[in-house]
């Protein structure tokens, strides 16, 4: 049986280690539910995935990841499931991801009520700063990780610390407040958003010229403030990606890892 662990450990270890030099990172790639793939974050990582979203559930004080209550269990946590291995991953990579490679994104979406699950996120990543971006007082400090918080953000809280291991991400109208200002790029350095809440219905193909106005104006408005923006709710298919990344828009959603891995790598050698 000590054998048998011994074994399986070996072989964790070496997923860990072996693909960081051997991938191409994509900064555009977004595993979306990541935690749903047969191997959370490592399945997502040999694919050189840029940005990494799993759904989190405060329970009893841990922050159990899952989609629903009915999903959770008491050994899949952020940081069993993506904190500790990350860890491991930037050491062995010289403080990065992938080795030499760019700050990739894990997205936390919360599921609970906000301040008390942020207030139990932010304990937690304090024991892992040594690896995050880190904000504090107006400067941005990079790390090899930027936490950013989906769903239930607890903004109030957020705005207010003097130091933070994490960022929120926004919504459209964090680009262009019709009351007070658009928000500062450094609390909300991505906005994603529902693609038919914004658009006012699903995807079309052909994209009809004011859609395709309105989604260039969209980037446009995020990219001059120095943010990133994303959709969700968009088919899954090479055609889409195709648009989206003509257009502009920097995180790509995709429950298919290995798919978008490939259009993207072949897009990116493509004059």
């Amino acid at each position: 049986m000590l054998r048998r662990l011994c074994f399986c450990w070996f072989l964790f270890s070496f997923a860990l280690l072996v693909p960081a030099g051997a991938v191409e990172p994509l900064i555009r790639a977004h595993a979306h539910n990541d935690y749903e793939n047969p191997r959370p974050l490592l399945d997502a990582l040999d694919c050189g995935f840029g940005s990494i979203e799993a759904d989190v559930h405060l329970v009893d004080g841990l922050l159990l990841v899952g989609h629903d209550a009915k999903d959770l269990k008491p050994a899949r946590t952020l940081e069993t499931l993506y904190l500790a291995p990350l860890r491991e991953r930037v050491r062995t990579n010289g403080g990065r991801v992938y080795a030499g490679g760019p700050t990739i994104i894990l997205l936390v979406d919360v599921k609970t009520e906000a301040a008390a699950t942020y207030a139990a996120l932010d304990g937690l990543l304090q024991r892992y700063a040594a690896m995050l971006t880190r904000f504090a007082d107006g400067v941005v400090e990079p790390g090899a990780i930027t936490v950013i918080v989906s769903g239930n953000r607890a903004r109030a809280a957020m705005a207010v610390q003097k130091v933070r291991y994490a960022a929120m991400d926004g919504r459209i109208e964090d680009l262009a407040a019709p009351t007070g200002k658009p928000a500062d790029p450094q609390l909300v350095p991505l906005v994603s958003d529902n693609w038919t809440k914004v658009f006012g219905g699903k995807w079309a193909e052909p994209m009809p010229p004011e859609v395709a106005a309105k989604l260039k104006a969209l980037v446009d408005a995020a990219h001059a403030r120095g943010q990133r923006i994303r959709f969700w709710n968009t088919p899954d298919t090479p055609a889409v990606w195709s648009a989206l990344r003509g257009a502009g828009v920097d995180l790509i959603n995709t429950d298919r890892l290995t798919e978008l891995r490939d259009f993207l790598s072949v897009e990116a050698r493509t004059p």
